[in-house]
């Protein structure tokens, strides 16, 4: 059930869908996302947006064709889908969030007792 202090703590503001990272994952995350490459073509793609579109996907269960046209084109999705899958990218985001998590949850309950024990 929704209260008044939990419903602050997961408004979503700004993003184009519920699914998209807040600025406080992003983060989070943006010091694990490879740098751009020095030869080559300059990357013209905005990671943040890339990995909002994996995060939708996961959310969704969308199929890879069915991707909103507001993120980047599938065929750049799904292939840094595929290189963070292989080289463990995506496993160290999702344990650093998952930390992030837990740190905030016992914070949180830490607060709750302390507070009712003053009481």
């Amino acid at each position: 059930m929704w209260t008044e202090i939990t419903r602050s703590q997961y408004d979503r503001k700004g993003g184009r869908y519920a699914s998209d990272a807040t600025d406080e994952e992003w983060a989070l995350i943006s010091p694990f996302l490879p740098p751009p490459k020095c030869v080559g073509r300059p990357r013209t793609t905005e990671l943040r947006d890339v990995f909002d579109a994996i995060l939708y996907m996961a959310s969704t269960g969308c199929q890879w064709r069915m991707l909103p046209n507001d993120f980047p084109p599938v065929s750049t999705v799904r292939r840094y889908f595929y290189d963070w899958r292989d080289n463990g990218l995506l496993r160290t985001i999702n344990h650093h969030l998952v930390m992030a998590a837990r740190e905030s949850v016992h914070k949180y309950s830490r607060l709750c007792l302390g507070n009712s024990r003053q009481t």
